[in-house]
């Protein structure tokens, strides 16, 4: 019998727990006011801004920045500019050294990055009830999905690994897809997201939107739901449920200003949609940030 060898796979980079896993939605002003602990920590602004205050710097995060807080650092931050924000929180001990390279580092990410992040909050809410509680274990999902926690650690770690890379090598480009076609078809989803951001405050049918891309409706139908996995109107009903709770936490506008902001018909139906989608009403959401603040 032939004698095999083995060769053991070099890893960089090595996460050895999962402390707390947050998506927060804060109001307008919302201050941290800090805290030190013995594990790494990331922090990523998906909506609106905040400043971030460390043992010795300050940094204004817009969307798409990620901030690392080192073992040890003090941090704490604060709303700016009355945006309400959307963070993403994650905490974990990694004792590998490539780390190091993390130390105080802010940066914007990428799409590549964005989705990683993506699917290391999709996998959380697999793994552990939502919103997440402390300690996770406590959460656990009777009827997660196999495999799951192992996958937040796999992309945590793919995340930290593509951002070494990126670093390392400037002229890398992003590559999204390996034909052409897929190229295509990720930039149209993409067009039709922006197209639906930016008419937030009407009823767009699916034949508006299809002619607005200048491709038949059932070609994009198909397009759209395998790059996002969701329908173009669920996603634009997901997008205004998204705008209202910004809205809601800024507080410049009333339920009925946003109702009518938002293309609602009225108050009530805007009020049941927001319920279906939330799991409570509108001056409830409110409620909770004000509790939150």
């Amino acid at each position: 019998m032939m004698d095999y060898k083995r060769t053991s796979l070099n890893q960089t980079i090595v996460i050895q727990n999962l402390i707390t896993m947050y998506y927060f939605e804060f109001g307008k002003n919302y201050v941290f006011s800090g805290e030190r602990h013995d594990f790494w920590e990331f922090l990523y602004v998906d909506k609106g801004e905040v400043e971030v205050l460390t043992d010795s710097e300050r940094h204004l995060l817009g969307q798409g920045t990620i901030i690392f807080h080192k073992p040890n650092e003090f941090h704490s931050f604060y709303a700016h500019k009355e945006k309400a924000p959307n963070l993403i929180v994650v905490t974990f001990d990694c004792q590998s050294e490539a780390m190091k390279y993390f130390e105080n580092r802010v940066m914007s990410l990428g799409d590549i990055e964005r989705n990683l992040l993506a699917q290391i909050v999709k996998e959380g809410t697999e793994s552990f009830y939502f919103p997440f509680s402390y300690p996770l274990f406590t959460s656990r999902r009777s009827d997660a999905l196999i495999g799951s926690e192992q996958m937040i650690k796999l992309y945590l770690e793919t995340l930290l690994i593509h951002l070494l890379r990126k670093n390392n090598f400037e002229d890398m480009k992003p590559i999204l897809s390996s034909t052409s076609r897929e190229k295509e078809n990720y930039n149209l989803s993409k067009q039709v997201i922006e197209f639906l951001e930016d008419h937030l405050d009407r009823n767009l049918t699916l034949e508006e939107v299809s002619e607005s891309q200048h491709i038949a409706k059932t070609r994009l139908k198909e397009i759209f739901k395998k790059g996002t996995g969701y329908t173009i109107m669920g996603y634009f009903a997901r997008l205004k449920i998204e705008k209202a709770k910004q809205l809601i936490r800024e507080e410049s506008c009333s339920i009925t200003e946003i109702a009518q902001q938002l293309g609602f018909s009225s108050v009530h139906y805007f009020s049941k949609a927001y319920k279906k989608a939330t799991g409570m009403s509108p001056t409830e959401y409110s409620r909770t940030v004000r509790a939150r603040m």
